[in-house]
């Protein structure tokens, strides 16, 4: 993986969080698609210098919070989040900042957000599967500009078997339906995170991936005149 191994994210860039779990090289893609420096590293001294952090992931919640430990991230991670500059957690990176998933467990999360992890439950429509893959609409819920310019309404692409339940409905920027209601955006000051994939949701994804990298870019210059 490109610049996995570097200090790569400087201020004022986006620094992608590499702890061996997910697509970030659609996520480094994408960002570099709408005009933004984002770096794929797991170098601490790099995430803490960013202007702004991502958590991006696929694959399990407990591979991905051993690797996150093994990796020496977990701290790292936790100090983007209080550091104020934003920070984007991506599909799993969603999921691991509440306080527990159940797949395969409990499993301990990043307790940043209160709130578990459930399965999608097995019904009787021979159109719901699980894992939930495909196109859905988002319903607003609460501002955020990660979606400023986006419609309430707009389609975009998930890929899941678990979805995360917040025990604090404020910070739910996003609601979706598949089978029932669940939480499709967070957000809650600097953190701002999605359970769909913005690198995968067409010219919608784009502009929330371009939100973000304008919210990382205004972080660098406010950093650059302190």
């Amino acid at each position: 993986m490109a610049d996995s191994n570097q200090s790569g994210a400087a201020a004022g860039e986006i620094a992608i969080v590499d702890y061996g779990m997910g697509n970030l090289r659609s996520v480094q893609k994408a960002f570099e698609r709408v005009g933004h420096v984002a770096h794929v590293t797991r170098d601490v001294a790099a995430i803490d210098a960013a202007a702004g952090v991502v958590l991006p992931g696929v694959g399990a919640f407990g591979a991905c919070m051993e690797n996150l430990e093994r990796f020496g991230l977990v701290e790292p991670v936790r100090r983007a989040v209080d550091s104020g500059r934003p920070f984007l957690g991506i599909c799993v990176g969603l999921q691991l900042l509440f306080e527990e998933s159940e797949e395969y467990g409990p499993v301990r999360g990043l307790g940043i957000l209160k709130g578990r992890c459930k399965r999608f439950r097995a019904n009787d429509d021979p159109e719901y599967r699980v894992p939930h893959m495909g196109w859905n609409q988002i319903e607003l819920r609460a501002p955020s500009p990660l979606f400023a310019g986006i419609d309430d309404g707009s389609f975009v692409y998930f890929v899941h078997s678990y979805y995360a339940e917040s025990d604090d409905p404020s910070v739910v920027a996003a609601a979706t339906q598949y089978g029932n209601e669940f939480v499709a955006s967070v957000v809650r000051d600097n953190l701002y995170a999605c359970q769909f994939h913005p690198e995968k949701s067409q010219a919608i994804g784009l502009k929330i991936l371009a939100n973000f990298g304008k919210l990382v870019a205004e972080a660098g210059d406010v950093s650059k005149a302190s």
